[in-house]
């Protein structure tokens, strides 16, 4: 014997899981915008320290002058 259709419940399921697919994207889609709006702001897409790869980005090696060598150091040989 065929089992009798339940159509509300059978409907509140699909509407249930057409919900959740929305929400899904749209957390990836906000994610998505977050991560383009640090990378144009030079920030890591975690948004905690500047990215390092960009050209204008001050270097830490302050200390070496042009030839490699350390200022203020004289070679004695």
């Amino acid at each position: 014997m065929a089992r009798k259709p339940n159509y509300g419940f059978e409907r509140m399921e699909r509407e249930r899981a057409k919900a959740a697919k929305k929400a899904a994207r749209l957390e990836a889609k906000r994610e998505k915008v977050e991560k383009r709006k640090a990378e144009a702001a030079g920030l890591d897409p975690d948004g905690d320290t500047p990215a390092t790869d960009s050209p204008d980005a001050p270097s830490d090696d302050s200390s070496d002058g042009p030839s490699g060598e350390l200022q203020g150091e004289s070679q004695a040989d």
